[in-house]
């Protein structure tokens, strides 16, 4: 079925698999490449100006070998598992960092961490040190104009002011937050990076204070949980912590990873802050104790999201 036709017959996908080539690579700062992505199969994909903290998928080819066949419908992830290993290549889950439609092509931009700690690197940042214009990827983002296909987390409601906090993964989602924002938008955000020429630029609203936070050769987590928690004014007490096993903590007020009750629909007002945090796990899951449990947050105004775990390779 042709993609017209899947859409009279209302059966089109809220996702996009798009074959992907590289237009550009631009090492941007010690620990970040910006690679642009074009192609034609890319035209249908995401939604400018209204991106936020969107997660898009994308495939890796194995060394050596093609990327994978894939139909692009909604068993796409199981013709993927079926394909051998050897073969099939590898998926990683990425933020896009910004998004331009032109007249003549879409392009999509994505800005991969180099250097990670030791468990966090794998193909995704090997293939973006290495990338070249020409090189082709898969990628699988949201259809353009749809919102059930999930991905955002950003949720702020009617909220004024936000607190915006994560490290290097999580500093592309929060530029683009800060540029999808309205103008009239306040708070704050915090990215830790690893050096200091790793502050990038981005357009945030006037009334939002961004603050860089260089860590040098510290973990994670040693410059940002004091600032934020410095912030709020709150006291950093005790060492990271992390959950067992290799799941990674995921808590907003529409899912639970650990099983909570989840929160009912009750919107966030004017007068309420909102606070989205990313990053390392044991990281977010430090800062969500202090957030929630010990200054009382509601869980309506908090969104965790652990994207990677020190000591553990992460895969799709």
């Amino acid at each position: 079925m042709s993609p017209e036709a899947a859409v009279a017959a209302g059966t089109e996908t809220p996702f996009v698999l798009a074959r992907a080539r590289v237009a550009s690579v631009e090492r941007i700062s010690p620990s970040f490449a910006r690679v642009t992505l074009a192609g034609p199969e890319l035209h249908a994909i995401g939604t400018p100006g209204r991106v936020f903290d969107q997660r898009i998928k994308l495939m890796f080819p194995a060394p050596g070998r093609p990327l994978p066949s894939l139909s692009g419908g909604p068993d796409w992830w199981e013709e993927w598992l079926a394909v051998p290993e050897d073969d099939r290549g590898s998926m990683r889950t990425y933020s896009i960092r910004s998004l331009h439609v032109g007249t003549e092509e879409t392009r999509v931009v994505v800005d991969f961490v180099l250097h990670l700690a030791e468990g966090a690197s794998g193909p995704a940042s090997r293939w973006a040190g290495s990338a070249a214009a020409g090189d082709e990827i898969l990628l699988i983002g949201p259809r353009r104009g749809r919102t059930d296909g999930g991905g955002i987390e950003y949720d702020p409601g009617d909220a004024r002011s936000v607190l915006l906090a994560g490290d290097e993964t999580a500093a592309p989602a929060i530029a683009r937050i800060l540029e999808d924002a309205g103008p009239g938008l306040r708070g704050a955000a915090f990215i830790e990076v690893p050096h200091r020429d790793d502050r990038l630029r981005i357009d945030a609203p006037a009334g939002v204070a961004v603050r860089w936070l260089p860590r040098g050769e510290a973990p994670s987590g040693s410059a940002l949980i004091p600032a934020v928690l410095g912030h709020l004014g709150a006291t950093p007490a005790g060492e990271v912590r992390d959950l067992d096993g290799d799941e990674l903590v995921w808590e907003t007020p529409d899912y639970s990873g650990l099983g909570e009750t989840l929160v009912a629909d009750t919107a966030i007002g004017p007068d309420e802050r909102y606070v989205w945090i990313a990053g390392e796990s044991g990281v977010v899951t430090t800062l969500r104790r202090h957030l929630v449990k010990d200054l009382g947050l509601p869980r309506r105004r908090v969104a965790f999201m652990g994207y990677w775990r020190r000591g553990v390779a992460m895969r799709g």
